[in-house]
């Protein structure tokens, strides 16, 4: 049975809107708009991250006998996993975007919502590959 992929696509595509818009306008504004706008691409970055994984969750538990779909005991053993089935291509970038949004969620300073900033737009041509490959193997 296919999934429902629209709340993945809106993360992702809110996600990557909000990047074009930074960069597009980011020269323009004060620091504090700036701190602002970087603030709403980290936001972003973490809810398409969670979707991402998510959806690599759904589609291992789905794809997979039930004796393996439960392997996956950790977020990472579940990105080795999805990318051995070709959803994503590399894992090791995937673990990088983890460990930032598990920093953006648990703490906050300007040099890390610097750090978390460039992850977001580093994030996105993986996020849109991802659904790309989850797209062409939902069925």
């Amino acid at each position: 049975m296919p999934f429902n992929l629209d709340s993945l696509i809106k993360a992702v595509d809110v996600l990557k809107r909000s990047v074009i818009s930074a960069e597009q306008n980011m020269e323009d504004l004060n620091s504090d708009l700036q701190e602002t706008i970087k603030a709403g691409v980290i936001q972003n970055f973490e809810v398409a991250y969670e979707q991402c994984w998510k959806f690599m969750q759904r589609w291992v538990r789905e794809n997979y006998a039930p004796e393996e779909a439960n392997l996956p005991r950790t977020r990472k053993e579940l990105i080795r996993v999805a990318a051995r089935s070709g959803l994503i291509s590399d894992p090791v970038p995937w673990f990088e975007f983890g460990a930032a949004r598990n920093l953006t969620v648990h703490t906050y300073d300007l040099e890390q919502a610097a750090e978390a900033y460039h992850t977001a737009k580093r994030f996105l041509p993986y996020a849109e590959d991802f659904v790309r490959r989850l797209q062409e193997r939902n069925d």
